[in-house]
């Protein structure tokens, strides 16, 4: 069972990218999902995670007020919106989940889906 990234692109500073996150059937469902990114030559970093309700949901400061992550059960898809895009935004961006919690250390996720490359040019 693997989680499925996509929306990844190229765009300018200021603009705007929708990433999604989908799992097949009802995997992952009850699951806390969030998102990582890791840019060339620097280590993870956490960016956002949202509870299995949805009604929680925590960013990293250099994200904060520029991306938000959602989810739609429904169609066990956790979304995360990128707007405002800057250069330093570039990087492999990697979805996650767990059972157990929401987590900011990337060590607290046992699942991760291939990442989705978004790069920001200036």
């Amino acid at each position: 069972v693997q989680l499925q990234a996509s929306g990844g692109g190229s765009v300018q500073t200021g603009g705007s990218l929708r990433l999604s996150c989908a799992a097949p059937g009802r995997a992952f469902v009850n699951y806390h999902r969030g998102w990582f990114r890791q840019a060339p030559g620097k280590d993870r970093e956490f960016v956002a995670a949202i509870s299995v309700t949805g009604g929680s949901t925590t960013y990293a400061d250099s994200v904060k007020g520029r991306f938000t992550i959602s989810r739609d059960n429904a169609k066990n898809t956790v979304y995360l919106q990128m707007d405002a895009l800057k250069p330093e935004d570039t990087a492999v961006y990697y979805c996650v989940a767990d059972p157990a919690g929401i987590y900011s250390d990337y060590l607290g996720y046992d699942y991760w889906g291939q990442g989705t490359l978004v790069t920001v040019s200036s």
